[in-house]
């Protein structure tokens, strides 16, 4: 981080799936020469991982290698990690990290309900380690979330931020209290989906429909605070006045979805959860999920954020280093 050219930084990654795979996607195209450590996924040789999603990673890029260990001094200078979402698993990862890595290294985890200060609690040099989200596919979407709090490395971050933006292609955004707002969001559009399925008013199939044709179009475009601009922002004063009292204020995992995972409807993985997968099916709603983020990234690559203060956009093929 900080080099004047960070697009050829050597990146250490650790994790596995999809997003793992999408990740290194990412830096691959950016120029990273990549390191992943993990021991689920991917190739035992060192010709680079194999996607599962048909992200296109060149099996023989020498710049992807893989190690199973974490056992002698590792020279980089960040670190992408990625773990369950398990206090104790990420704390193991990053004793693991601190024993191979300068106090320079700069570690960038995924958390979305453990705070930032937890993972820091213990820590070698707890000002170097972040949290960082992504969502996937990780190559082709502009999302990525920093968490940061008052023990922050505030230079450390800044260049995560820069690098970020200018050589990924991410539209970043950095929290600096301790936890992330995505996953927030995210659970409290769910406890009002569980909330009214559970009651009865509709069912998992009239809530995707509501969500896909109605915030599914304007969200790419504006966020939630723009549209209500566009829309007009009294008449939403006036609906979450009267609405507010009546959102659910459920604490409780409603049955009817303990159910579902309990009797192994895990998702696409296992071919049931909230829906059923015929044989062959999920292969197919990976294929279109593919397709259609390469086509909305092209879409919203339109209208940049602020759009209207930069017209037009410079394209990942015309960043000059």
């Amino acid at each position: 981080m900080g080099n004047t050219s960070p697009e050829k930084e050597e990146i250490l990654v650790t994790g596995w799936g999809k997003r793992t795979t999408g990740i290194i996607a990412c830096l691959r195209q950016a120029g990273h020469p990549v390191t992943v450590y993990t021991n689920h996924l991917f190739d035992t040789t060192d010709c680079g991982p194999v996607s599962p999603i048909g992200v296109e990673i060149d099996a023989s890029d020498r710049l992807v290698k893989q190690i199973r260990h974490l056992d002698s001094p590792l020279p980089v200078n960040l670190v992408i990690a990625g773990t369950d979402e398990n206090e104790a698993q990420k704390k193991a990862l990053i004793r693991q990290l601190e024993a191979v890595l300068s106090p320079n290294a700069l570690i960038a985890i995924n958390t979305e309900s453990i705070p930032l200060s937890s993972l820091q609690q213990d820590a070698r040099h707890p000002e170097r380690i972040i949290g960082v989200n992504w969502t996937e596919p990780a190559d082709t979407t502009y999302f990525l979330e920093i968490i940061t709090n008052e023990k922050s490395d505030t230079k450390r971050v800044d260049d995560f931020y820069t690098t970020a933006k200018l050589f990924w292609q991410k539209d970043p955004y950095v929290i600096q209290n301790d936890t992330g707002i995505r996953t927030r969001m995210l659970c409290a559009m769910i406890r009002e989906a569980f909330y009214l399925v559970e009651n009865g008013y509709v069912s998992v199939e009239d809530v995707d429909r509501a969500c896909r044709n109605d915030p599914g179009y304007y969200l790419p475009f504006s966020g939630n605070f723009r549209y209500m601009d566009l829309m007009g922002t009294f008449i939403y004063g006036v609906v979450m006045q009267d609405l507010f009292p009546e959102l659910s204020k459920a604490r409780h995992v409603p049955r009817f979805f303990t159910e579902t995972v309990e009797k192994g409807g895990l998702g696409m993985s296992t071919e049931k959860g909230l829906y059923a997968y015929e044989p062959g099916e999920v292969e197919q709603w990976d294929e279109s999920f593919r397709e259609f983020s390469l086509q909305i990234q092209e879409l919203i690559s339109k209208y940049p954020f602020n759009y209207a203060e930069t017209p037009q956009r410079v394209s990942k093929q015309t960043v000059v280093v």
